[in-house]
Formats: structure tokens, C-alpha cells, sequence
């Protein structure tokens, strides 16, 4: 008997090797991708320090000048400075969260994280394990920060058009030459007269503004073919026609550093728009248009179909019937209907593709809290005379998480998709503002002469699709406990 308990340790041993290497692994793995993202993000940090301090002194004044005078704030207050603080915020959040919880993970000690391990912490540990999905929800981390960070990232803005017939269909890697102007751009909103307190405050979040919104080019360039020297004249050439200016009209010390040279990586569009940076705007639209849908679609079909399971009769009948006539209307076909009538805001997408693709989750859920209403917990919680919104809430709702993450983490994928359809065709986030369906749409006519302005865009797609299918496979490997092994 001691030689089979002695030979049954040995064994036991010897099969929780292989584990405990994985786990090793795991943590490895975890820590080294945590070092690279906070030395990325502090290089960045370090890159745009000025930017970054601006940033936030703009939000400290603007929650001043709001308590101080909130009609002055709104008179000189832009929407486009918010994008600053977000990006702000972000950049100092991530690696002060990565640097926390890998200190924690590091305190910890080898065996004691497994005792009392809850569902979350090895569902946590099975999802590890998966190579394929821990890679996407690299790639899917990556394209959300370029998202957040896009005006510190961004090479130029997405909107400039200047000297197109010098800057338009460049193809990738194309070096231009620029000549830097001495005037600086022009500020976008008017210094405010007088003196006080409250007139400083709007003024120097007025120049905040000017510097973060010029962060790129503070003085106006001009981008030529070619230029030479001819006395104390600059003559120069853009596209066909040749021009002159004099030296002191440009920035520099005399014929020095008044030329910069600028590099479009992924090229430029017809219009001389920089392919990268409209890209990367352009994530925003898609990225946070795939992650409010879900969000918005999975929680009215969850509470729908919690509803319609545990109280059954008629009000499961009459929500049923109206998730079946939802299902059988086109969903592609309501969209449009819902888009030309009303116009095509991001707001009106957003709840659009919200109202129409709930019914599944409804399903899905329904189908769960039938079964689950059925157990001895559950009639438990009755008998002790719980209130059906906390049995609900407390007992029903939980247990049904794990169909709706794996619905959710498949259906951003097809969100993308849609907008991205959406936009192609005109009816989605109208230019100039980036997403990544219209600038496809803008390169299709000239798709075989100038292929980067499509091709790009398209890679971007295919790329988050594909990452958001994956990692909804390492979710449902994870959540089912068949699949752990």
C-alpha cells in the first residue's frame, strides 16, 4: 500500500510538471510583454513630454474657467481638445496599471495564488494559455492604443490638404521637401480683450489649444518639388508651375533650417492626405463604433432575454414574437431605411447597429435562463422568498455571462464589418472625418494606379476582424470546461 501511495505521488508529480512549466510560461510572457508596452508607452511619454504637459494643464484650466464662467467656456471651448486630454490620461494610466499589477504578480508567491482559485482566476489562467488569442489581444491592445493616442502618434493631421499638387498620390516612403514659412499659423480662436482672472484663464487655454492643435508644424510650410537659391530669392517648383519667394519670408537664419524634409510611410491620397495618420484617426471611428454597438446590443438582448425566460406566459410569448419579426426584417435593409430618413450621424449608427443586432443575445440568454430557472438554487432562492429582481440580478444573470461574452467577442468583428460596409457605400461616417470604410471608398476608382490608399485601410479591417475571432475563440475555449483540459 505505501509503494502505490509512494508510486501514485511520483506519478502525480511528474504529471503536474508540464502544468507548472506552462504556468511559468505564462508568467514570463505576461511580464515581458508588460516591460516592452510601459517602455513603449514611456518613450512616447518622453517623445511628446511637452505635448503631454500642455494637455493637461488645458484640462486643469478648462475646469477653472468652467466654475469661473461657464458662458465664457462654452464660447470658446472645442470639442477637438478632448481628444488631447483622453490621449493625456492614457498615456500615464497604462503603464502606472501595467507597472502595479506586475509588481503584485511579482510579490506573489509561487503556490499561493492557487489556493482558492475562483471560476474568473482559472477561466483567467485557461484563456493564458491560449497562444493564438493572447497574440491577437496584443495586436487588438496595440490598435486601440494608436486609437487613444492618435494626436500624439500621428505623423501629421488627417485633414491637411496643403500644396496637393506636390503631395498627392505619393507613394509609400515618399520624401518630400518643405519650405518653413516665417508667419505662424493662423490662430483658430481670437485672443479674448481685458484683464481679470477669469480673461487669463480663457487665454491661456486659447494658446493651449493653438499649440496642441499645431503640434506637428507650428509655422505654415509649403511643400515643393524642387528649390534653389538665386541671390536673396527662393525659386521653387510644384508640379508644373515654378514660383518665387524672397528669404525673408521664410523661417531660419538665412539659407539655414528653412527646409525641412517630411516622409509619408504609407503615402498619400488625392488630396495629399497623409494615409497613416488618417488610418490611425480612423480606428477611433471604427474601434469605438464596434465597442459601444456590442456593448449597447448585448445588454438590451440580455436583459430581454432574462425577462422573457424567467417570467414566461405572455411576456415571454409577445417578446418572442417580436424578436422573430426583428429576425426576419433585413437587418442591412432597416439600416438603410433608419439612415436615409433620419441622416447618418455616428450617433445614429451607433444606435442603429445597436437596435438591430440584440436578438441573437436575446436567444442565446432565453434559452439559458430556462434551463438554469429549473435548478435547485434557483427554487431555493423562492422558498426563501427573494424578490425576482434579486434572484435575477444575484443568481440568474451571472450564470448566463458566459454565452454573452463569447456572442460579444465575435460580434465586434461583424460591427467593424458593417460600419466599415457603411461607410464604403457613402451612408456611413461622411468625410473628412476618417473611418476606415470611407477611405477605402475614396481609393476604389484609382485602386490599380495608386493601390496604398485602399490597401491600407483594408489590412487594418481585416486585421481586428480576424484578432476579435480569435480571442472569441480563447474566450470560449477558456469559459468551457471541456475545452481546459
Amino acid at each position: 500500500m505505501k509503494r502505490e501511495r509512494a508510486s501514485g505521488k511520483t506519478s502525480a508529480l511528474f504529471d503536474s510538471k508540464p502544468a507548472v512549466e506552462a504556468v511559468k510560461k505564462e508568467k514570463m510572457g505576461s511580464k515581458l510583454f508588460s516591460l516592452v508596452t510601459i517602455f513603449v508607452f514611456l518613450l512616447i511619454l518622453i517623445g511628446r513630454a511637452e505635448l503631454v504637459f500642455i494637455s493637461f494643464r488645458s484640462l486643469f484650466t478648462a475646469i477653472a474657467l468652467f466654475f469661473s464662467s461657464p458662458e465664457l467656456f462654452r464660447e470658446i471651448f472645442t470639442a477637438e481638445i478632448i481628444e488631447f486630454w483622453i490621449g493625456a490620461i492614457y498615456l500615464l494610466a497604462v503603464p502606472i496599471a501595467l507597472a502595479f499589477f506586475a509588481g503584485r504578480s511579482f510579490r506573489k508567491r509561487g503556490g499561493a495564488e492557487e489556493k482558492g482559485s475562483s471560476l474568473g482566476k482559472i477561466s483567467l489562467r485557461a484563456f493564458m494559455r491560449h497562444s493564438i488569442a493572447l497574440y491577437a489581444s496584443a495586436v487588438i491592445f496595440i490598435l486601440y492604443s494608436a486609437a487613444f493616442l492618435a494626436p500624439f502618434v500621428a505623423p501629421f493631421a488627417p485633414y491637411d490638404q496643403q500644396d496637393f499638387l506636390v503631395t498627392a498620390y505619393q507613394p509609400p516612403l515618399a520624401r518630400l521637401d518643405a519650405l518653413i514659412l516665417k508667419q505662424p499659423k493662423a490662430l483658430l480662436i481670437p485672443i479674448q480683450q481685458g484683464s481679470g482672472t477669469t480673461i487669463r484663464l480663457a487665454n491661456t487655454l486659447i494658446s493651449d489649444f493653438q499649440i496642441l492643435k499645431t503640434r506637428n508644424e507650428p509655422h505654415a510650410i509649403r511643400f515643393v518639388n524642387e528649390y534653389r537659391f538665386e541671390g536673396s530669392t527662393v525659386i521653387y517648383r510644384q508640379g508644373m508651375r515654378t514660383k518665387t519667394m524672397t528669404i525673408a519670408e521664410l523661417a531660419g537664419n538665412g539659407k539655414k533650417n528653412i527646409a525641412v524634409t517630411r516622409t509619408f510611410i504609407l503615402g498619400t491620397d488625392q488630396y495629399g492626405r497623409d494615409i497613416l495618420s488618417r488610418v490611425i484617426y480612423g480606428s477611433r471611428i471604427s474601434l469605438s463604433i464596434g465597442f459601444l454597438v456590442v456593448l449597447i446590443s448585448v445588454t438590451l438582448g440580455t436583459v430581454i432575454g432574462v425577462t422573457s425566460g424567467y417570467f414566461g406566459g405572455w411576456v415571454d410569448a409577445v417578446m418572442m414574437r417580436v424578436v422573430d419579426v426583428l429576425v426576419a426584417f433585413p437587418a442591412l435593409f432597416l439600416i438603410l431605411i433608419i439612415i436615409a430618413t433620419f441622416g447618418n450621424s455616428i450617433y445614429l449608427i451607433v444606435i442603429t447597429l445597436s437596435f438591430t443586432g440584440w436578438m441573437g443575445v436575446a436567444r442565446i440568454v432565453r434559452s439559458q435562463v430556462l434551463s438554469l430557472k429549473e435548478q435547485e438554487f434557483i427554487l431555493a432562492a423562492k422558498s426563501l422568498g427573494l424578490s425576482n429582481l434579486r434572484i435575477i440580478s444575484r443568481h440568474l444573470a451571472p450564470n448566463t455571462l458566459t454565452p454573452v461574452i463569447i456572442a460579444a467577442t465575435l460580434r465586434i468583428g461583424s460591427i467593424i464589418l458593417t460600419e466599415a460596409g457603411l461607410s464604403f457605400l457613402g451612408l456611413g461616417v461622411q468625410p473628412p472625418t476618417p473611418s476606415w470604410g470611407n477611405i477605402i471608398n475614396e481609393g476604389r476608382d484609382s485602386l490599380l494606379n495608386y493601390w496604398w490608399i485602399s490597401t491600407f485601410p483594408g489590412i487594418a479591417i481585416l486585421t481586428t476582424v480576424v484578432c476579435f475571432n480569435l480571442i472569441g475563440d480563447g474566450v470560449r475555449d477558456a469559459l468551457d470546461p471541456r475545452m481546459r483540459g
